[in-house]
């Protein structure tokens, strides 16, 4: 149990981490987006897009359907409370140094 939270949560950050897809996650919590138009701010190919929507989809950040030809991205926001949790853990240890230091 432990071992597969903590590859959640590494996954999780790992997606997270990246700017581009950061960007992605904010165009898709508006709607749904296929992969080109995920793919448009930036001046990526389409195979360099894809990865990237991989790396979300493994963390579990987004799920896609084929329609057609394109594949159609969601949001799903449920791993984020996974990193609000871990970070909710800290939130006393920063409330209390921040308040001694002022």
């Amino acid at each position: 149990m432990v071992r597969q939270s903590s590859a959640s949560l590494d996954a999780l950050f790992h997606a997270l981490a990246d700017p581009t897809r950061r960007v992605m996650l904010r165009s898709l919590a508006l709607g749904e987006r296929n992969i080109g138009e995920l793919a448009a701010p930036f001046s990526m190919s389409f195979a360099a897009a894809s990865k990237h929507v991989r790396v979300l989809e493994r963390a579990g950040l987004i799920s896609r359907r084929k329609e057609g030809r394109s594949y159609i991205c969601r949001l799903e926001p449920e791993p984020l409370r996974l990193a609000d949790q871990w970070i909710r853990f800290y939130e006393g240890f920063w409330d209390g140094r921040f308040a001694t230091s002022e």
